[in-house]
């Protein structure tokens, strides 16, 4: 079913509620306001915004391309800021979207939906692969995905749900908008730039029709074995239980996404035999690991003495974090250490929050030794004084302490609590 007007669904109380929801902290497009400044006259902003949005007349700027560090090596990722306003009003479009697009996406889709997560993914992965007792693994790698997805494609798939031209006219004018590096504005025929509010709602509706729709009605039907789907936006895995369907699938998914102008990474996409160790396996049958979500995936033996997967924490994500962390150390160890404390604590607490699961506490509590250490280390560069003496830094740490490592997804919790 076409639904032709959704437009009026945009109102300055929806745009009061998008407003709300808009990080308010992040970097600023390039018209450099801030989300305080946008709050001193937010009525007026907002109205100004709806009554432009209706019109027409509204007008998309470039959005100002940012690069941050790619996993543990010296490549970036690009990221596109948009101004507040363009935030605000893309958040907007995007829960009219969602009421519309939400109820058609298949459950193995995961990535920036209302109520699921990356660890709800993760969850099922971990349980499907035990219930099939391993398999092999297509770990799918989607070469620079958000720079070349396309718009004409895109457009035909947003033609079979949604036809409203105010609408659709604002989605357009985000895909125009150019983007600003190095002082000029580029306009890419393809792509929408991360860090864009709709650009991950727009992943999905792309995606939804390439790949999962296709592997639900078209592949899994013809496979002799058992096989499953979990994308997570752009990160995609497919687990079989037999090679030969494994292969095959392999063999046709290039041919697949090239016909929507996307292309599997040569050297990231592979196929892994994943299933738990057995006697006599030479080492070259060893069975391996794969990352997803920053998780490297791993058979295990439990307490019990079964085979089970676990998870830890992928080396390029422990590296980049810890990295990160010593980082700001560096750049702001002349601060008082109670402001230290406090970001540090912050910190320590947002990995906990997402590394924090079941079978990962070894990994999770030696990232906070790192940084204790990481700690004592630029606290004692504060000057030109000796190191700090771990028995001076201990003294420290009793009166500013860091929060302790914490499973916060805990599989035997949610078993005891159902």
């Amino acid at each position: 079913m076409v639904l032709i007007t959704l437009a009026h669904h945009i109102d300055v109380e929806l745009l009061r509620e998008a407003y709300r929801l808009t990080r308010k902290g992040g970097a600023v497009g390039v018209d450099g306001q801030t989300a305080t400044a946008y709050a001193e006259n937010l009525e007026e902003n907002l109205q100004s915004l709806l009554d432009r949005f209706k019109s027409g007349t509204y007008k998309a700027p470039p959005v100002r391309r940012s690069h941050i560090p790619k996993g543990d090596s010296e490549k970036t990722r690009p990221i596109g800021v948009p101004t507040f306003g363009v935030k605000v009003l893309q958040r907007a479009v995007v829960m009219v979207l969602e009421a519309v697009y939400e109820q058609n996406f298949l459950d193995c889709s995961y990535g920036f939906q209302p109520g699921r997560s990356a660890h709800q993914a993760l969850e099922v992965l971990r349980q499907g692969s035990m219930a099939m007792g391993g398999g092999w693994v297509l770990d799918v790698d989607i070469q620079k995905f958000f720079d070349t997805l396309d718009h004409s494609h895109l457009r035909r798939f947003l033609d079979q749900r949604v036809c409203d031209g105010v609408l659709r006219r604002a989605i357009d004018k985000r895909l125009k908008a150019g983007v600003l590096e190095d002082g000029s504005v580029k306009f890419p025929d393809t792509g929408t730039p991360q860090g864009g509010v709709v650009s991950p709602l727009l992943a999905n509706i792309y995606l939804h029709d390439v790949l999962d729709l296709w592997f639900e009605e078209v592949v899994r039907p013809g496979l002799t074995g058992r096989a499953f789907l979990i994308r997570y936006a752009d990160d995609v895995v497919i687990v079989f239980s037999l090679e030969k369907d494994a292969r095959r699938v392999l063999d046709v998914l290039e041919k697949r996404l090239g016909k929507f102008g996307l292309f599997l990474h040569p050297e990231k996409t592979r196929l892994v035999m994943f299933r738990p160790p057995c006697e006599g396996l030479g080492r070259s049958k060893r069975p391996g690991s794969f990352d997803f979500l920053g998780f490297t995936h791993h058979w295990c033996r439990s307490l019990k003495g079964y085979w089970v997967v676990k998870r830890r924490t992928a080396k390029d994500r422990f590296r980049r974090a810890l990295k990160e962390i010593s980082k700001w150390c560096r750049q702001h160890r002349h601060l008082p250490v109670a402001e230290q404390q406090r970001v540090l604590t912050w910190k320590l607490r947002g990995h906990s929050q997402y590394y924090g699961i079941t079978g990962n506490g070894k990994a999770v509590s030696k990232f906070f030794r790192q940084v204790v250490h990481v700690w004592r280390k630029w606290l004692s560069r504060r000057s030109q004084r000796a190191r700090m003496k771990w028995e001076t830094f201990n003294r420290l740490l009793a009166r500013y302490p860091l929060p302790a490592p914490v499973v916060v997804h805990s599989l035997y919790r949610r078993t005891a609590n159902p």
